[in-house]
């Protein structure tokens, strides 16, 4: 202990702040916390640090000692890591130095400034990272709404100065959803796992994919790391069984059943290539994707309606009944999204849905037009009849069914487009739910149920496609007038002629990106990263990566 605390006391020589940063004037303690405290900085940090300042009294000291308050956010700052947070970021180890050096004796009130603004300014920044988050969404390539303002910083940092419980204020600055909760928690059950050597190192299967009742040499290691995991409880494992038996017997099959379908994998209790890969996915890695999508949870504002949340990885539709984000006030759905080659993928935006489209017309994009269909129409002459397609001009349509010059001239610039017709075999089955955007992005049905049937489904060009457009429907004409009954919309969807139905109220659709969620009953789902968005927000949060 001595050692350490002499290793300590030179590393406070290393990292004291300048001399200078001890002025007391309060117009200048911000600009000087700012030049030392190391790590990723927050907006207007030192403008919010120079006003807590600005009596000039000290907030996190009394009678030359710590406050209680002052130790413990120094015990969060520096187990921020729980928080999916980087400590040095805050300055927990400068922070830390400095609090032993001053429980050690006899000190200059200039060192007492010192840990005071320094503390000042984790905490600014701290709770500015927690309740925004730590890079903009749209440097990630999220097109979310700028957050208001909604947390006045130095306000919170004053009061949590004095609070009598600081983890608790803490956590009210954090999102408030109950899966960011369940998430956080997750987190560290993940970080204990990380810890275990080897959990994640299984003996390839090999040419032959084992199946159940199969023979796998790595049986041993597969069911400590399903027991690890929770997919395999303890209780499970018959009385008597033969744990030295080199097969998949039928409790390891169930576990690996449970193991796949929280990996958005096939349930089929087979070693395949697949599930090989997320099984021997090092815990570190699941540790990152919880970290990422916890920050991505910062990004959100509280609701302040029921909105339709789609997840992109998950390939599922989230309706919520509520503004609270709990199972049992959620109808959910699987969906397909856009395949993962950039022109295809689905955006992550938010919307407003305004309105709906019974037995809708498919207007054909350009880009589909020209890549697509006209080499297809070149090919086989009757490709546009086949497929009910037809020329359109404004609301014009065009007689011309021939792939004359003009009109491959038309459809190339842009001047003709081409439109599907309302049918059973309509790209956009039979409803459209339309919230306006600037990508032409929408919910709507399929002709193709069977692609519902695959665990990956990236398939579209963009657009998403939801495998209960009767149970969306009435969920979301649930308010408009009409009594709109489960009858009557499979009614409209089987109708000869277009109906377009407005909502009474626009209902927020958010699109989003997680690969990690953790259910109300306790396991966590993670997913692949389909875009690569997880790996371009790594680069923001850690441009070196951490050892």
């Amino acid at each position: 202990m001595l050692k350490a605390l002499r290793v300590t006391a030179g590393l406070l020589v290393l990292w004291s702040p300048p001399m200078a940063f001890a002025e007391t004037a309060a117009n200048s303690a911000g600009a000087l916390a700012t030049q030392a405290l190391a790590g990723r900085s927050a907006p207007n940090e030192a403008e919010l640090v120079r006003r807590l300042y600005a009596d000039g009294g000290l907030l996190w000291s009394i009678n030359r000692r710590p406050t209680a308050q002052a130790v413990k956010l120094v015990d969060i700052i520096r187990t921020s890591d729980t928080l999916g947070l980087r400590p040095e970021d805050y300055g927990a180890t400068q922070l830390l130095v400095a609090e032993l050096h001053l429980l050690g004796g006899s000190v200059a009130e200039t060192e007492w400034r010192n840990f005071d603004y320094l503390l000042s300014q984790a905490a600014v920044r701290l709770l500015i990272h927690l309740h925004y988050g730590r890079v903009a969404p749209a440097a990630a390539g999220f097109e979310l709404p700028a957050r208001a303002a909604d947390l006045d910083v130095a306000a919170t940092v004053g009061a949590l100065a004095k609070a009598s419980d600081v983890g608790t204020a803490v956590a009210k600055v954090e999102p408030q959803f109950y899966h960011y909760v369940l998430l956080k928690s997750a987190l560290l059950r993940y970080r204990l796992l990380a810890t275990q050597p080897g959990l994640t190192q299984l003996p390839a299967p090999g040419r032959k994919v084992p199946y159940p009742g199969d023979h796998y040499p790595g049986v041993p290691a597969l069911r400590r790391l399903l027991l690890a995991l929770g997919d395999l409880p303890a209780g499970e494992i018959p009385a008597g069984a033969d744990t030295a038996e080199l097969k998949l017997d039928p409790y390891l099959v169930t576990a690996l059943k449970r193991f796949q379908q929280r990996h958005g994998l096939q349930p089929d209790g087979a070693l395949g290539a697949l599930t090989f890969a997320a099984l021997t996915t090092p815990m570190a890695q699941r540790v990152r994707q919880i970290e990422l999508t916890l920050e991505r949870w910062r990004w959100l504002p509280a609701l302040d309606t029921p909105p339709i949340i789609v997840n992109i990885p998950q390939f599922q539709l989230f309706a919520l009944r509520t503004t609270a984000d709990r199972v049992a006030d959620i109808e959910q759905m699987p969906v397909i999204v856009g395949k993962s080659y950039p022109r295809t993928q689905t955006p992550v935006f938010v919307g407003a849905l305004k309105y709906v489209i019974f037995r809708p017309f498919w207007d054909i994009p350009h880009d589909i037009t020209v890549h697509e269909v006209l080499p297809q129409w070149r090919a086989h002459p009757d490709y546009l009849s086949r497929n009910h397609f037809e020329i359109v001009r404004g609301d014009e349509v065009i007689a011309e069914q021939s792939l004359t010059p003009a009109v491959l001239a038309g459809l190339t610039t842009g001047t003709l487009r081409l439109r599907q017709r309302p049918g059973d075999d309509n790209a956009l089955g039979p409803i459209k739910f339309v919230f306006p955007n600037a990508h032409d992005v929408y919910l709507h049905g399929t002709p193709v149920h069977q692609l519902f049937a695959q665990s990956r489904r990236a398939f579209s060009h963009g657009c998403i496609r939801v495998a209960d457009p009767v149970a969306l429907a009435a969920y979301v004409l649930r308010d408009t007038p009409g009594q709109w009954t489960t009858q009557k919309i499979m009614a409209a969807m089987q109708g000869s002629q277009s109906l377009r139905v407005n909502l009474a109220q626009p209902i927020k659709v958010m699109i989003l990106y997680g690969t990690a969620l953790a259910t109300e009953a306790g396991p966590v789902d993670f997913f692949d990263d389909v875009y690569g968005n997880d790996q371009r927000l790594v680069r923001l949060l850690w441009p070196v990566t951490r050892t």
